[in-house]
């Protein structure tokens, strides 16, 4: 599977200059056979809910709905155009109320896997909160996605992964220092697979071993293109878990 990851710095509220950083930069790179794009965290808005200037009316009007959004039927079209998948960051409004969404577009433009961000702080509690942990399928292996902060609690990557995630998809848009690259590493040994770090000013690939695969850093817009192979991804502690052991995991604090 080669992704490619797109790193860029949205501006907030612009939801037509986002879309065409992500198409410009889909277009550029795209002749180097990505099978698979990701953006970061509600790239399409700039990830407006924390913002100061945020207001309820303003926030349901760049809100994206499936049934009338141009910029879903734009990227639909992208996506048949180039003969590629892609995870698109955005903020998503069923009926009236919103979520921190990213939809997965398959290569015939077909919306083919949704997922919202489960793990909400303060900053993100204008948000409703999915409830939810999927995996998708596509012709290259089994994706789980993960968003931002979900990847601070390590139940949320191990339940994708014991539902046969091979590789995560990990939209973000906060911290990207280097305690959060040994996080990112940590997540990937203890649950034998790669996870695809996609953030405004880095994009970074742990692999199964718990190595980095490949960075890109920079305050640039550009596209990390890495091939990772799930066939790597294994099994060797996974098989070794004691589940009888862990009965605490699932009681509330």
């Amino acid at each position: 599977m080669r992704v490619g990851l797109i790193k860029a710095i949205p501006i907030k509220w612009d939801l037509e200059h986002n879309w065409h950083v992500v198409e410009d930069q889909m277009r550029r790179t795209s002749d180097l056979g990505v099978d698979l794009f990701c953006t970061p965290e509600c790239f399409l808005d700039g990830y407006v809910a924390p913002d100061e200037g945020w207001t309820k009316e303003r926030f349901l009007k760049i809100a994206q709905s499936e049934k009338d959004s141009r910029y879903i039927e734009r990227a639909r079209s992208l996506v048949r155009e180039l003969g590629v998948w892609l995870i698109l960051g955005l903020t998503e409004r069923v009926q009236h109320q919103c979520y921190n969404a990213a939809l997965l577009f398959n290569r015939r433009g077909d919306i083919v896997g949704r997922y919202y961000k489960t793990h909400l702080q303060h900053h993100d509690l204008r948000y409703m909160p999915g409830m939810d942990l999927s995996v998708f399928q596509t012709e290259h292996g089994t994706i789980g996605m993960m968003i931002c902060a979900d990847r601070r609690w390590p139940e949320t990557a191990r339940t994708l992964r014991l539902k046969g995630a091979q590789v995560i998809m990990n939209p973000t848009y906060g911290m990207w220092h280097d305690d959060n690259e040994w996080w990112m590493r940590t997540r990937s040994y203890e649950n034998e697979c790669f996870i695809c770090f996609t953030h405004p000013q880095v994009s970074l690939i742990t692999g199964p071993k718990g190595d980095v695969v490949a960075k890109l850093q920079s305050s640039i817009e550009d596209v990390l293109v890495e091939d990772i192979d799930p066939a790597l991804v294994t099994e060797n502690m996974l098989k070794d878990r004691r589940p009888e052991l862990y009965g605490a995991l699932s009681g509330a604090v």
